[in-house]
Parts: C-alpha cells; sequence; structure tokens
C-alpha cells in the first residue's frame, strides 16, 4: 500500500472515530464511592430546540447524595458548566427525594442510582452536522456514616441534526424519572414567628381518604425537619402546622417545597408549590395529631368524663346527688331510672351549650379552651352568686317557695324531676375547673375537628360523666346498700352547705387575683346583700305568713338581688391587677413568666424547661402545685438539672398561652412540658402528678452533659470536621 493510500485509511479510520465519539456517551468516571457521568436521552441536538442532559450518578451500597435541600446536613451535586456560545443551562429539575431520619437529624436525598437532570437550549445558529462539546465540573457530597466531597470534570460530544434523535438507553431512563407534579390548587400559607402553617383542600373524595400529609422544604434552615407536623381537617381544608427551625432568624417571603401526601391505600402523591407567606398572624388552633384516631378521641372522653367524678371539682354536687339517691332508696324501680335519666339530660344538655358556646367564639376567631367560662370575671360572678344561695339554702336560711319548686328540690334533695335537670347542670358547671386524665388529648383532638365531631366528643365526656349516676338509678339492688332516710340527712345537709361556701371561697380567690381587692369588695358587698335576701325570703316568705307579707318579702328580696347583681358586674369589670405578678410568685421552685420567644432563647441555648400550663380557677393545677411541686425531691431535682422552669398562666384570657397549649394539642389545663436536648420531641406529663411522675420525667434526661450543649461531629474527608447540632 502506497503512502497515499495509507493517508486516505487513517483519514476515514479518524471520521470513524470522531463520528463514533459524537454519538456514543462518555464513559463513566470512578470517585470515590461512586461512578459519575454525563448522559444525554439524544444522540444528536436540533438547532434552537431544547433537550436534556443528566448528571448520572451510580452509588456503592449504603451511600447517599442529597436533594436540593439537604436537610439537617449535606450539600446538593451541583454542576458548574463551560458551554459554548449562546448555549443557556436552565435549573436542575429534582426528582422526587427520600426522607431519612436518623434521630436527631432528618436529610433528604437519593441512594443507589440518581439522574440529575437539566435542559439546556442551544442557539438556533448552529450549523447541521458539526459536533458540540458539553462539558463542566460536577460537584458532591456523598455520606453514609460520614461524608465525602467529591468532584470530577466531565463532557458529553454530541453532532447537530435537523432533528432530535432519542438514545436508546437513556431515554427510557430519563423517561423513568420520578418528578413532582405541579399543584393544581391553591396552597395558603401562615407564620406566627414559631410555626408555619399550611392550608390546602382536602384531595377528591373519590380516591382513598387522606390519612397524612408532610411538607418538605426546599430551602434549608427553615422548617424543623424532624419535628412531627400535626394535621387537621377543618371544613373540608387540610391544616398542616410545621415548627421553624430554631435557627431561623429571618422570616421568609414564601414556602417552596413539596407536599407528600399519603392515603388510606399507602398511595404516596407529591405535589410542589410556592407559597407567599402571608403577615405575621397567629396560627390557628391546630395540632390535632395522627396519633389521636376520632374512636381513641370517642373512647378517652369517656373514660375522662367518667373520671371527672373523682375530682374535686364535682366532689360537692357529688354528695348532694347521694343525697337525692337516700331519698329515693324506697321509690319504686322507675322513678330512680327516671331521676337519672333526666339527671343524665341536664349534663347532657349542659356540655351541649358549652360546646357550642366554644365552637361558636372560636368560629368567630377566639382562641378558647376547656373552662374558658371561667376566665370571665362576670361568669365567676354569677357563678359565686348561685353557689352562695345555695350554700345557705341547705344550712337552713330560708326555704324557697313554691315559685322556685324545683331549685329547692335541688338544694334540699328532694324529689322533683326540675331538681334532677338542675343537678345535673350544676354538676357540670362546677366540673370545668378540672381536667380529668385522657381529657386533655380528647379535648384538643375536638377542637380541631368540623363541629359535628367535637359535639360527639363532648356528649361522650357527658354520658361518661353521667354514667355512674344512671347506673346507680338503673340498679334497685345498688339502692338497697343507700342508707335509710332519717333525721340524719339535715345534718349531711347542713355539712354539705359549709362545702358549698368552701367553694364560694376558692371562686372568691380566683376572682381576687382577676380583679383585684378593690373589684374583690364589690363582689363580697353583693353576696352580702344575697344573704340578706334570702334571710327576708326564710323570715317571711313562709307557709303561715300572710299574702302581703310574701309578696313584700319577695318585693324586697328582687330588689336586694338586682342591687347585688348590679354591684357585683361592677367589682367584675375591675383591671386585672394580679394575674400579672401570680407567675413570678417565689417559691422553692423560681418560676419565669412563659413566653415563646424565651422558650426559643432557652432551647438555642440548649437549656432544659419545664413548663407548667396552669390556672387559678384549675383545681387540678393546684392540687398538683400542692402534692407535686413541693415535694422536696423535685424541688431539688430542678436545681440539680438546672431546669428553667416557665409558668403559663391561664387564669385570665390570653391568646398566647391558647396558641402554645394548641402546638401541643390541647386546650385545657393542666399541662406540664418537659423539653431536653436528649430528646427530639418535648415530654408530655399526665393530668395529675405525684413527686414520682415527676422526678421519674426528671430523671430521664440525667444523660445530658455538663453544658447541656450536646454536638456531634460529622467527619468529612479533607476538610475540617461539621459540627451538627443534636
Amino acid at each position: 500500500m502506497d503512502l497515499q493510500k495509507r493517508l486516505l485509511w487513517m483519514t476515514c479510520l479518524f471520521a470513524l472515530a470522531l463520528t463514533l465519539a459524537a454519538t456514543v456517551q462518555a464513559l463513566p468516571t470512578r470517585v470515590g464511592h461512586l461512578e459519575v457521568e454525563l448522559v444525554s436521552p439524544v444522540r444528536t441536538v436540533q438547532p434552537g430546540q431544547p433537550f436534556e442532559v443528566g448528571l448520572h450518578f451510580t452509588l456503592d451500597d449504603h451511600w447517599h447524595l442529597y436533594w436540593q435541600n439537604p436537610g439537617d446536613a449535606g450539600l446538593p451535586p451541583k454542576m458548574t458548566w463551560s458551554l459554548p456560545d449562546g448555549f443557556v443551562v436552565e435549573p436542575i429539575r429534582w426528582p422526587i427525594p427520600e426522607k431519612t431520619i436518623t434521630p436527631p437529624l432528618a436529610s433528604y436525598g437519593y441512594s443507589h442510582e440518581l439522574i440529575v437532570p437539566l435542559r439546556i437550549t442551544p442557539p438556533p445558529t448552529l450549523a447541521v452536522g458539526q459536533t458540540v462539546t458539553l462539558s463542566g465540573k460536577a460537584s458532591w457530597l456523598v455520606c453514609r456514616e460520614e461524608c465525602v466531597p467529591g468532584d470530577a470534570q466531565l463532557s458529553l460530544m454530541l453532532e447537530v441534526a435537523d432533528h432530535l434523535q432519542p438514545d436508546s438507553i437513556w431515554a427510557p431512563k430519563f423517561a423513568a424519572i420520578q418528578y413532582p407534579s405541579e399543584a393544581d390548587f391553591a396552597v395558603q400559607s401562615d407564620f406566627d414567628g414559631t410555626h408555619f402553617q399550611l392550608r390546602f383542600p382536602l384531595p377528591d373524595k373519590s380516591t382513598a381518604a387522606l390519612v397524612l400529609a408532610e411538607f418538605y422544604s426546599g430551602d434549608r434552615g427553615v422548617i424543623d425537619h424532624i419535628a412531627s407536623q400535626p394535621i387537621s381537617i377543618v371544613d373540608g381544608s387540610v391544616q398542616l402546622t410545621i415548627p421553624k427551625n430554631e435557627y431561623l432568624i429571618d422570616r421568609p417571603d414564601s414556602l417552596q417545597g413539596l407536599l407528600v401526601l399519603t392515603n388510606s391505600d399507602s398511595t404516596k402523591s407529591y405535589v410542589q408549590f410556592v407559597s407567599s407567606l402571608s403577615e405575621d398572624q397567629p396560627v390557628a388552633v391546630t395540632a390535632t395529631t395522627t396519633e389521636t384516631s376520632f374512636w381513641q378521641a370517642i373512647l378517652f372522653a369517656f373514660i375522662g368524663g367518667l373520671i371527672l367524678n373523682l375530682m374535686p371539682c364535682v366532689l360537692p354536687v357529688l354528695s348532694l346527688k347521694i343525697l337525692g339517691f337516700v331519698n329515693h332508696a324506697d321509690a319504686t324501680h322507675t322513678k330512680p331510672l327516671h331521676h337519672g335519666m333526666i339527671f343524665t339530660a341536664g349534663v347532657l344538655v349542659s356540655f351541649w351549650l358549652l360546646a357550642g358556646t366554644l365552637l361558636f367564639l372560636k368560629a368567630g376567631g377566639e382562641q378558647l379552651g376547656w373552662g374558658f367560662q371561667l376566665q370571665s370575671p362576670i361568669f365567676l360572678v354569677v357563678i359565686t352568686s348561685f353557689i352562695f344561695l345555695f350554700g345557705l339554702n341547705l344550712l337552713g336560711l330560708f326555704e324557697l317557695g313554691t315559685s322556685f319548686a324545683s331549685a329547692g328540690a335541688v338544694a334540699a334533695g328532694k324529689t322533683g324531676f326540675g331538681g334532677s335537670f338542675l343537678n345535673g347542670v350544676t354538676a357540670t358547671i362546677v366540673a370545668t375547673p378540672c381536667t380529668a386524665p385522657f381529657m386533655g388529648s380528647a379535648l384538643g383532638y375536638s377542637l380541631a375537628q368540623p363541629a359535628w365531631i367535637a359535639m360527639l366528643i363532648f356528649t361522650s365526656i357527658a354520658l361518661g360523666m353521667a354514667a355512674p349516676y344512671l347506673a346507680l338509678s338503673a340498679s334497685p339492688k345498688l339502692l338497697r346498700y343507700v342508707p335509710r332516710p332519717g333525721r340524719w340527712m339535715e345534718t349531711f345537709k347542713q355539712f354539705l352547705g359549709f362545702v358549698l361556701l368552701a367553694t364560694v371561697l376558692w371562686l372568691l380567690w380566683v376572682l381576687g387575683i382577676q380583679i383585684g381587692t378593690a373589684g374583690l369588695i364589690f363582689i363580697l358587698a353583693a353576696l352580702l346583700l344575697l344573704a340578706v335576701a334570702g334571710w327576708i325570703i326564710g323570715r317571711w316568705d313562709t307557709l303561715v305568713a300572710t299574702t302581703r307579707a310574701k309578696l313584700l318579702a319577695r318585693g324586697s328580696a328582687l330588689v336586694l338581688a338586682a342591687a347585688a347583681l348590679v354591684i357585683g358586674i361592677s367589682g367584675a369589670s375591675f383591671e386585672n391587677v394580679a394575674v400579672a405578678t401570680r407567675s413570678n410568685e417565689k417559691g422553692a421552685i423560681a418560676w419565669e413568666t412563659f413566653t415563646p420567644e424565651r422558650v426559643e432563647e432557652l432551647r438555642t441555648a440548649g437549656k432544659p424547661i419545664f413548663i407548667d400550663f396552669t390556672a387559678a380557677w384549675c383545681l387540678s393545677c393546684q392540687v398538683n402545685e400542692k402534692v407535686a411541686f413541693s415535694s422536696a425531691d423535685v424541688q431539688q431535682r430542678f436545681l440539680d438539672l438546672g431546669i428553667v422552669p416557665l409558668k403559663a398562666d391561664w387564669t385570665a384570657r390570653d391568646q398566647v398561652i391558647a396558641q402554645a397549649l394548641a402546638r401541643f394539642g390541647r386546650n385545657s389545663v393542666p399541662l406540664y412540658v418537659l423539653y431536653h436536648n436528649s430528646a427530639t420531641e418535648p415530654i408530655l406529663l399526665p393530668e395529675i402528678l405525684t413527686p414520682g411522675i415527676v422526678l421519674e420525667a426528671l430523671n430521664s434526661i440525667t444523660d445530658l452533659p455538663a453544658n447541656n450543649s450536646p454536638t456531634r461531629q460529622v467527619t468529612i474527608h479533607g476538610e475540617e470536621p461539621l459540627k451538627e447540632r443534636s
């Protein structure tokens, strides 16, 4: 073969090599624990027509890369391009990530194999037949228990043609990439300084029911990635509450990321959205978590209602009800049963009125909870007056005439059905200052649900509370064990009068906290007038008195009662001067006043925190105060562990405390919350405390290091170790 022929063959082989290079993807490059290459689903590019390329990673087992927001640690892959003139590259369109939780951290990323796709648009001036080279430097952070940064120079040669020719290997792989869908509904978002709340329409009810929703933030450092995200359904809309990242300082203008919706058939859908944040405003009551189901809430409500009978609030009325059963001991079977049913009706109607009022005010934007009426001084004046007169009647100061037959039956434990009904009403009213075990979670669940579910929860509490009375009245055998009627009943009735007067003292103490000493004087004056009115009725409105004397007595009593009402309401309008200082009452535990800002400050500093959500009108709270927090062992443990005690006093209406309770899925007190850094979630203590329960919770945090600010190191080869919050 002469030299001319050899040159011709070499030229042909070189041209063939160039052609093959232009149509075959580059080979992968091995770097550390992965292989990476630049690939495309097309073998040719067309002038002016967008096409895709992708960073293709194949990872070793147990290693992973990160999403655009890596979560609590990590870095997403990126590409620094060196493209021919006129080529425009768009931002990465991220595939659906997988959330990995390794307490106390959470991350979003990918394992095994990943294509990071990008869209490139070439200029329309490209000449068909030429070859273009796409190149750049890819960098990433690949992690297992340790993290290794990596980078590689990558390139891809593609021929320019008059059409896009698919690549038989890569086109199917690009088509199989799973992307989130664009939201076809509006997502509204709020922020109150500590929590974000997303609201969006409930997905189509014809599909499987939505059982879980979660938000993956597309931006780093905005939300607390590992914290639970309570979900609730309100009026056909899904509400999702997300705690902010504790290091977030600047309020973001918008939220963007993915909604991960899980249905009852375990199918998931991923929806991406961008939502502008509204102006700062309170996050509505939500925090109903999936931890409590509907049927659990119904059961808890019934059990809580049962236990409510044993709480100190209900004991005076419970005693009166026992007195009523004594009267019925010798009656026929149907009569006690009828009284039991009427009593149950009184309890039910009272709970329905209470729940209806609560839901109505809540719909108007009020942040209220169980016992909310006791935050009103006017209501306290009314109920104090009622119980005061009730007590005087039991002590025999007066006997109500025939016009007040029903109420008189209540007081004397007689047999009127109206008395049984009012007995149920009274039992409900005096029960509200207490929260029994199981009631807290049930009530918190109820007020984040549609109205009909909330009413069912309250109905279940009412039935639980009335169940013992109904069971006793329905069983003649049980009534045989009730003592026979006799003179002892008069003594017992007068004793109960003193019990009710003791209840009055407690209510006056609560009023004194709310309206101060000056206002309390007005209330005492009103009670004095009521006592005089009762004495007039008892002295001159008797069976042997003349009609004229009766009318004069009743008229005088009504005038005095009206004056008492005016004076009492005047006293209730006095400014609250004492509540603000109650939280700082000094004792062996130096309580600080609760504020959300103080909680964030302490959590950032890594300090353990104990929050006491309480109220002066909450008898359970006061009992816990005397039983648990007065314990020398408990007080010493607070000091030993350096726990910062915060008291959230809900005696008077307070929107901030109501919102804080809602974030724990509660709308009632007491609630006891223990924060410590060795757990990602705070510990919630039960409603009824003993020193042992508190000590057990406190002892669970004895593994804290001395500085109370543990850190965990993540090693990155070739770089300084990163310190992560733990």
